[in-house]
Protein backbone atom coordinates (compact mmCIF):
# COMPACT_ATOMS: atom_id res chain seq x y z
CA UNK A 1 0.00 0.00 0.00
CA UNK A 2 2.84 2.37 0.78
CA UNK A 3 4.28 1.99 -2.72
CA UNK A 4 1.02 3.05 -4.44
CA UNK A 5 0.60 5.99 -2.04
CA UNK A 6 4.12 7.18 -2.88
CA UNK A 7 3.48 6.75 -6.61
CA UNK A 8 0.18 8.59 -6.33
CA UNK A 9 1.82 11.46 -4.45
CA UNK A 10 4.58 11.68 -7.07
CA UNK A 11 2.02 11.71 -9.87
CA UNK A 12 -0.02 14.42 -8.16
CA UNK A 13 3.13 16.50 -7.69
CA UNK A 14 4.07 16.12 -11.36
CA UNK A 15 0.58 17.19 -12.46
CA UNK A 16 0.73 20.30 -10.26
CA UNK A 17 4.20 21.12 -11.55
CA UNK A 18 3.10 20.81 -15.18
CA UNK A 19 -0.07 22.83 -14.54
CA UNK A 20 2.07 25.74 -13.40
CA UNK A 21 4.41 25.63 -16.41
CA UNK A 22 2.12 27.63 -18.68
CA UNK A 23 1.07 30.27 -16.19
CA UNK A 24 2.51 33.74 -15.86
CA UNK A 25 2.59 35.40 -12.49
CA UNK A 26 0.16 38.29 -12.34
CA UNK A 27 -0.96 38.09 -15.96
CA UNK A 28 -4.60 38.11 -16.96
CA UNK A 29 -5.84 39.91 -13.85
CA UNK A 30 -7.13 43.42 -13.65
CA UNK A 31 -7.11 45.80 -10.70
CA UNK A 32 -10.24 45.27 -8.64
CA UNK A 33 -10.98 41.89 -10.23
CA UNK A 34 -10.54 40.04 -6.92
CA UNK A 35 -8.15 37.53 -8.49
CA UNK A 36 -10.39 36.64 -11.42
CA UNK A 37 -8.52 35.69 -14.57
CA UNK A 38 -9.75 36.94 -17.92
CA UNK A 39 -10.13 34.33 -20.70
CA UNK A 40 -7.14 34.08 -23.00
CA UNK A 41 -7.34 35.56 -26.46
CA UNK A 42 -5.95 33.69 -29.42
CA UNK A 43 -2.20 34.19 -29.31
CA UNK A 44 -0.89 36.33 -32.10
CA UNK A 45 2.41 37.79 -33.21
CA UNK A 46 3.01 41.48 -33.74
CA UNK A 47 0.67 43.21 -36.14
CA UNK A 48 1.64 43.47 -39.77
CA UNK A 49 0.71 46.42 -41.99
CA UNK A 50 -3.09 46.55 -42.13
CA UNK A 51 -3.52 45.92 -38.40
CA UNK A 52 -3.74 42.11 -38.46
CA UNK A 53 -1.11 39.87 -36.88
CA UNK A 54 1.17 37.80 -39.10
CA UNK A 55 0.61 34.64 -37.01
CA UNK A 56 -2.48 33.46 -35.14
CA UNK A 57 -2.58 30.35 -32.94
CA UNK A 58 -5.98 28.86 -32.07
CA UNK A 59 -7.17 26.36 -29.45
CA UNK A 60 -10.50 24.70 -28.66
CA UNK A 61 -11.43 27.61 -26.36
CA UNK A 62 -11.41 29.98 -29.36
CA UNK A 63 -14.61 28.49 -30.82
CA UNK A 64 -17.07 31.08 -32.05
CA UNK A 65 -14.45 33.79 -32.49
CA UNK A 66 -13.55 35.81 -35.55
CA UNK A 67 -9.82 36.45 -35.94
CA UNK A 68 -7.80 38.49 -38.39
CA UNK A 69 -4.50 37.50 -40.00
CA UNK A 70 -2.31 39.45 -42.42
CA UNK A 71 -2.08 38.24 -46.01
CA UNK A 72 1.07 36.09 -46.21
CA UNK A 73 0.76 35.19 -42.52
CA UNK A 74 -0.11 31.88 -40.85
CA UNK A 75 -2.94 30.41 -38.83
CA UNK A 76 -2.03 27.40 -36.68
CA UNK A 77 -4.36 25.44 -34.45
CA UNK A 78 -4.38 22.55 -32.05
CA UNK A 79 -7.58 21.02 -30.70
CA UNK A 80 -6.79 18.83 -27.71
CA UNK A 81 -8.93 15.70 -27.78
CA UNK A 82 -8.80 12.20 -26.34
CA UNK A 83 -8.74 8.72 -27.80
CA UNK A 84 -12.37 8.24 -26.71
CA UNK A 85 -13.46 11.74 -27.82
CA UNK A 86 -11.34 12.56 -30.90
CA UNK A 87 -11.63 15.74 -32.96
CA UNK A 88 -12.42 15.27 -36.63
CA UNK A 89 -9.90 16.76 -39.08
CA UNK A 90 -10.28 20.53 -39.44
CA UNK A 91 -12.17 21.61 -42.54
CA UNK A 92 -11.66 24.97 -44.27
CA UNK A 93 -14.27 26.57 -46.50
CA UNK A 94 -13.07 29.34 -48.78
CA UNK A 95 -10.04 30.36 -50.78
CA UNK A 96 -8.31 32.81 -48.41
CA UNK A 97 -6.24 30.10 -46.67
CA UNK A 98 -4.02 27.36 -48.09
CA UNK A 99 -3.15 24.29 -46.00
CA UNK A 100 0.50 23.89 -45.04
CA UNK A 101 2.38 21.30 -42.95
CA UNK A 102 1.13 21.44 -39.35
CA UNK A 103 3.81 19.13 -37.96
CA UNK A 104 3.19 16.02 -35.88
CA UNK A 105 0.08 15.04 -33.95
CA UNK A 106 1.47 13.76 -30.66
CA UNK A 107 -1.70 12.72 -28.84
CA UNK A 108 -4.39 10.44 -30.34
CA UNK A 109 -7.62 12.39 -30.64
CA UNK A 110 -6.01 15.77 -31.25
CA UNK A 111 -6.56 17.74 -34.45
CA UNK A 112 -3.86 20.07 -35.73
CA UNK A 113 -3.84 22.23 -38.80
CA UNK A 114 -1.83 25.08 -40.29
CA UNK A 115 -2.72 27.49 -43.06
CA UNK A 116 -1.01 30.27 -44.96
CA UNK A 117 -3.12 33.36 -45.66
CA UNK A 118 -2.86 33.54 -49.46
CA UNK A 119 -5.71 35.90 -50.43
CA UNK A 120 -7.82 38.59 -48.82
CA UNK A 121 -11.22 37.37 -47.74
CA UNK A 122 -12.98 35.31 -45.10
CA UNK A 123 -12.71 31.62 -44.38
CA UNK A 124 -14.43 29.40 -41.86
CA UNK A 125 -12.54 26.64 -40.03
CA UNK A 126 -14.62 23.85 -38.46
CA UNK A 127 -14.27 20.58 -36.58
CA UNK A 128 -16.35 18.48 -34.19
CA UNK A 129 -16.10 15.66 -31.70
CA UNK A 130 -18.45 13.53 -29.59
CA UNK A 131 -19.64 15.09 -26.34
CA UNK A 132 -19.11 11.81 -24.53
CA UNK A 133 -17.19 8.60 -25.06
CA UNK A 134 -18.71 5.51 -26.65
CA UNK A 135 -20.09 3.03 -24.11
CA UNK A 136 -17.57 0.44 -22.92
CA UNK A 137 -20.05 -2.41 -23.37
CA UNK A 138 -22.46 -3.05 -26.24
CA UNK A 139 -25.93 -1.84 -25.30
CA UNK A 140 -24.51 0.68 -22.79
CA UNK A 141 -25.88 4.19 -22.43
CA UNK A 142 -24.46 6.68 -24.91
CA UNK A 143 -25.13 10.30 -25.71
CA UNK A 144 -25.46 11.39 -29.31
CA UNK A 145 -24.23 14.96 -28.69
CA UNK A 146 -21.58 16.64 -30.81
CA UNK A 147 -19.23 19.43 -29.72
CA UNK A 148 -18.80 21.85 -32.61
CA UNK A 149 -15.73 24.06 -33.14
CA UNK A 150 -15.88 27.00 -35.55
CA UNK A 151 -13.60 29.99 -36.09
CA UNK A 152 -13.95 32.60 -38.81
CA UNK A 153 -10.65 33.90 -40.19
CA UNK A 154 -10.49 37.23 -42.00
CA UNK A 155 -7.40 37.77 -44.16
CA UNK A 156 -6.43 41.42 -44.79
Amino acid sequence: MRRSTTSLAALAGAVLLLAGCGSKSGSGTHPGSAGQVSPPAPSASASAPGGCPATVELKAADTGRTVCVAKGGEVRLTLDGTKSRPWKPVMASGTALKGINAGFVVQPGNATAAYQAVATGTEKLTSSRPLCAKPAKPGGVSCMGIQEWTVTVTVK
